[in-house]
């Protein structure tokens, strides 16, 4: 059996993290290497590694992590955001606990569509 992914050890507690929402089906956090002003990461308490692992069952889940990531927008009064969910080791996914980047307060330019740093 594989180690817990360093998200699995902040859901258990065993890590600290700047927790900024959770609830039965997530936690947010705060990126602790932000590449904006306002780097938070939407993570789904299941384990999944990637977008390719999630199967029909976790389509509700998939719906709510968005709802999340839009709430959140709503509450710290984004005007716009860019969400970025890297999917497998060529698309730079370096934490293999699938999770969604929430970037704004900064310019974001098309070509920075890959630059959100690891994860």
């Amino acid at each position: 059996m594989s180690e817990p992914s360093v998200f699995s050890r902040i859901i258990a507690g065993e890590i600290e993290a700047d927790r900024v929402f959770e609830d039965d089906h997530c936690i947010v956090i705060r990126d602790r290497a932000p590449q904006a002003p306002t780097h938070l990461l939407i993570i789904p308490r299941k384990p999944l590694v990637n977008l390719l692992d999630a199967g029909a069952e976790d389509k509700p889940l998939l719906g709510h992590l968005l709802w999340v990531a839009a709430e959140l927008g709503r509450e710290l009064g984004l005007d716009g955001y860019r969400l970025v969910m890297n999917n497998g080791r060529d698309a730079g996914q370096t934490v293999f606990h699938m999770h969604i980047h929430l970037l704004a307060n900064r310019e974001m330019r098309e070509q920075e569509l890959a630059d959100t740093g690891p994860g």
